[in-house]
C-alpha cells in the first residue's frame, strides 16, 4: 500500500518525506487556501519535496473549464495528477484528459456506481471518501471493499485511493481490503508510528542501559 499525505503544508510534507515512506500528496482548494503562497507556487514547492504523485484540483464546474485547467496544471510538473470531481462534466473531462495521457484523480466518490463510471472514463485514481460516509451513518469501509472487488472483477487499472481517513484503523482496514493508496492528514500519519508498548520498551531499554558499566 502507498501512503499519501493529505495536506499542502510544506513543513508537514518535509517531515513526512524524511521518513522515507511517503509516496505522494493530495491537495484540495481548502488545503491550498491555508497556505501563504499562490496556488502554482505552492504546487511546485510540494513537487520539489516529494518524488511521487501530487494531486491538484480543478475548480471549474464545466468540462471545458476543467480540461483547460488540467492541461495547464499537468504542464507545471511531471508529478502533478489533476483532480476532477465525480460529476457528469468531471467524467467528460476525465475521458478527454486520459486520452491525452494526463493522469486524473476523480474525487468526491461516495458510491460504487460512481467509482465504476470513473474507471470506465479512464481515471488514474478514484478517491472514495470514507470518513464523510461514516459521518452520515454509512460505512465508508464497506464502500472500499465493494470498489476493490469490482475493480478486481473487471481488471480496471484505476487505483483505489482511500480518502477522508480519520484514524489508523481506516488505514489497516483499507490495506486488508486491497486498496492501493491511503491519503491521510499528518496527524494520522504520525499515529501509524505509535504504540504504547513500543514507547515502554524503548524507555525500559534505555533505563537498563544506564546500569551497564562503561570502560574508561
Amino acid at each position: 500500500m502507498k501512503f499519501f499525505l493529505d495536506t499542502a503544508n510544506l513543513d508537514e510534507i518535509r517531515d513526512a518525506a524524511s521518513t522515507g515512506v511517503l509516496d505522494g500528496i493530495t491537495t484540495n482548494p481548502t488545503l491550498i487556501s491555508k497556505e501563504a503562497n499562490t496556488f502554482e507556487d505552492q504546487l511546485l514547492k510540494i513537487c520539489s519535496l516529494v518524488d511521487g504523485p501530487v494531486s491538484a484540483e480543478t475548480v471549474s464546474r464545466d468540462a471545458g473549464g476543467m480540461i483547460e485547467e488540467a492541461r495547464h496544471l499537468a504542464k507545471l510538473h511531471r508529478n502533478i495528477v489533476v483532480k476532477c470531481p465525480m460529476t457528469k462534466d468531471g467524467l467528460k473531462a476525465t475521458k478527454i484528459l486520459s486520452g491525452e495521457r494526463i493522469r486524473v484523480n476523480v474525487t468526491l466518490v461516495f458510491s460504487a456506481p460512481q467509482a465504476i463510471m470513473a474507471a470506465k472514463a479512464g481515471a488514474y485514481f478514484v478517491s472514495p471518501f470514507v470518513g464523510r460516509l461514516d459521518d452520515v451513518g454509512q460505512s465508508g469501509m464497506d464502500l472500499i471493499r465493494d470498489i476493490v472487488t469490482i475493480f478486481n472483477n473487471y481488471e480496471y487499472k484505476t487505483e483505489v485511493l482511500v480518502a477522508s481517513i480519520r484514524n489508523p484503523i481506516h488505514v489497516v482496514q483499507a490495506a486488508l481490503m486491497g486498496a492501493d493508496i491511503c491519503t491521510m492528514p499528518a496527524k494520522v500519519f504520525e499515529q501509524l508510528f505509535k504504540h504504547p508498548l513500543t514507547d515502554k520498551g524503548v524507555e525500559q531499554f534505555l533505563k537498563d542501559w544506564e546500569t551497564v558499566p562503561v570502560i574508561k
